[in-house]
């Protein structure tokens, strides 16, 4: 970079870091410095029982709390997701309704086929994937928030001694958490940890981590055969992911990653109040990335599933594939269909089920028309959810992990073992689900 691209880069730096914070850079910098100072301090000094407490060690005296700071982090993320489904409810209600609307319009459209085209396949495909743009956004800004005010970096400080125990650092948990919003800046947030070993590790555990891609899949779903316990049927699904991540986190560090890992002292930033710019800047920072997505790559893959259903194509594909998801309870061509075209990204299978049941009337929502289509059941729509959790991540996940690790190794390693292990644990969801349900 010549002199003038990094003099304007300084200054979109700290023209940001004013937007967010309202303080100038110097300020900032050092509250991360003191901040830097307060985490090795926490990490190496014991403090004497009379020495006199902030504000702020009193909140971390709960909050970071070796006994009860795993539980509040649960109970914070649990409080998110249900405030997250109750708000965005009915803004999801008028979106459905207005895709549905446009749809039915489309519909009338002459010559059939391009009516079938805008009203299945644009209206019906990317409608029933933009109608979860209020959740995924309220999510984001949740998320926002808690890291805004400082509180992520105190969940950091309470996962680094179980991080410690499965052969990983606190440092891990920072890229697993962006994991949450999308994989591909999570992998790219690993550069930071500089043990190799550490860096590999968490690289191949990240796609447990449930990105804003997988959401729809799980709202659509939840919503229609969980409907009381909708917030707890999505929790679930981030806390197997967790799980999963932490098992084969140790399964790598003892096999073929072995080695100790790094050290790292965490940054405990002060406790402050968001300012409503920070929030929103952060919020749409991961949000148009969906957006994006929607109005690209969805937009094409839906466009293309609805030319292969209407010419005929889709149905011989999908029922060649659906054998191998019968003991899973989805042996649908419709569902093996999705799964396919989920590997480019995993809200278009949302999108699919969009563009193939786009026809059907009468049946309410779309998670109620496949159950309906589909004849499923709680149990195979919890164990569906379960696979798309799991199996293989995203091409552009896939794409990110050959730069990162310079190597198709990796990747292709990642891939196959996702599919597996997204295979037993659905089957076994379902086998064992049909012992107690009959």
């Amino acid at each position: 970079m010549n002199r003038e691209e990094i003099l304007e880069a300084q200054e979109k730096s700290l023209a940001h870091l004013r937007s967010v914070y309202r303080e100038d850079a110097e300020t900032v910098i050092a509250d991360a410095r003191y901040g830097f100072i307060s985490g090795l301090i926490k990490e190496t000094l014991k403090k004497p029982a009379v020495e006199r407490r902030t504000i702020s060690d009193s909140i971390d005296k709960v909050l970071v709390n070796r006994g009860l700071g795993l539980f509040i982090f649960l109970a914070i993320l649990f409080g998110v997701f249900q405030l997250t489904f109750t708000v965005s409810e009915p803004l999801m209600g008028w979106i459905d309704d207005g895709f549905g609307w446009l749809a039915d319009e489309a519909a009338t459209i002459s010559p059939e086929w391009l009516g079938s085209f805008i009203g299945d396949g644009v209206f019906g495909g990317v409608g029933s994937v933009l109608m979860f743009v209020p959740p995924i956004f309220l999510l984001f800004l949740a998320l926002a928030f808690l890291e805004d005010c400082g509180y992520l970096a105190r969940a950091a400080f309470v996962m680094d001694r179980l991080m410690h125990r499965i052969g990983l650092h606190g440092r891990s948990f920072i890229p697993l958490v962006l994991g949450f919003g999308c994989n591909v800046p999570a992998i790219m947030a690993t550069r930071t940890i500089e043990n190799p070993k550490d860096r590999l590790t968490t690289i191949l555990i990240i796609p447990f981590m449930s990105c804003g891609a997988r959401l729809p899949i799980y709202i659509l779903f939840a919503g229609a055969f969980f409907t009381a316990y909708r917030g707890l049927v999505v929790f679930s699904m981030y806390a197997i992911g967790v799980i999963l991540a932490v098992i084969m986190a140790l399964v790598l560090r003892k096999t073929l990653l072995k080695g100790p890992s790094g050290h790292f002292v965490m940054e405990l930033p002060p406790y402050r109040l968001p300012t409503l710019t920070g929030i929103i800047m952060h919020t749409w920072e991961r949000g148009r990335e969906f957006l994006l997505r929607a109005g690209t790559i969805i937009f094409a893959v839906v466009v293309f599933v609805w030319l292969l259903d209407y010419t005929g194509a889709l149905e011989p594909i999908g029922k060649a594939i659906a054998p191998i998801f019968s003991p899973l309870g989805f042996g649908q061509w419709q569902a093996a269909v999705a799964l396919i075209f989920g590997v480019l990204a995993k809200e278009v299978v949302v999108g699919t089920f969009g563009t193939l049941f786009a026809g059907a009337e009468g049946l309410g929502d779309l998670g109620d028309v496949v159950g309906a289509e589909l004849a499923w059941t709680p149990l195979i729509a919890f164990a569906f959810m379960a696979f798309c959790l799991i199996y293989v991540p995203c091409v552009a996940a896939i794409a990110i992990m050959r730069r990162e690790t310079n190597s198709w190794r990796w990747p292709a390693f990642t891939a196959g073992y996702t599919i597996f292990l997204g295979w037993i644990v659905a089957m076994l969801i379902y086998q064992i689900g049909r012992l107690f349900t009959g």
